[in-house]
């Protein structure tokens, strides 16, 4: 049902990638938090991925707690370039490359934990991409999907964007993005519970929140 679909969202390149880098930038301390959660229960040294991590802030948030060996794979050159600089401005040390997230390069157990936030909606090889999650994790490792509910209200979209604090104009914009181009790609609770069923995971268990869904996979 998910095996595959056609990427209709926008060509994160040029100036459109630093345009959503200088917005995303706005919520850092949610990339913080996120980080501060995702560390909670890995142990130190562990190898984690990010997929898709675009301009690299939850990768970074990441490394600065100082005990994690980070990849970020983003199939946007623009994006991976973007994630370097911003990682040397930080001081810290991620591998970012470029890549295909149904298509990763990296052989079998390569990390403990794989995470992938506001991304998944966009793979066009939905499928594909878990099973790479799949083979790229430890035995007992877990992956991470964090993206929007495909049932998301415009209501909840408003009043998720106002607390961004952006520009009259930037606002609109972002609102826009996420009615037109990103919840329409989105996918629901039940079709994210048939994609992880389906999967070769162990286990899985998924939580709504305020205009999202948080997955979570353990091989």
């Amino acid at each position: 049902m998910h095996r595959n679909k056609p990427y209709k969202g926008i060509g994160m390149e040029g100036r459109i990638a630093a345009w959503y880098a200088k917005n995303t930038r706005r919520d850092i301390a949610e990339f913080r938090s996120l980080a501060a959660r995702l560390s909670n229960g890995t142990p130190a040294h562990s190898r984690i991925l990010e997929v898709a991590p675009g301009p690299g802030y939850l990768s970074i948030e990441l490394a600065k707690l100082g005990q994690f060996e980070i990849v970020g794979l983003d199939i946007s050159k623009s994006f991976v370039e973007i994630a370097k600089e911003n990682a040397r401005a930080e001081s810290v040390s991620v591998d970012f490359r470029q890549g295909n997230a149904s298509a990763m390069p990296f052989v079998e157990n390569s990390f403990d934990l794989i995470v992938c936030r506001a991304a998944f909606k966009n793979f066009s090889e939905p499928i594909g991409a878990l099973s790479e999650m799949f083979r790229a994790l430890k035995v007992k490792g877990r992956a991470v999907i964090l993206d929007l509910r495909k049932d998301a209200s415009y209501k909840d979209v408003a009043a998720y964007v106002e607390k961004l604090n952006l520009s009259w104009f930037d606002s609109l914009l972002t609102k826009l993005i996420f009615v037109l181009l990103l919840i329409p790609r989105a996918y629901s609770k039940d079709q994210f519970t048939q994609m992880a069923s389906r999967s070769r995971f162990g286990g899985y268990s998924i939580t709504e929140s305020e205009i999202g869904l948080e997955v979570r996979l353990t091989k």
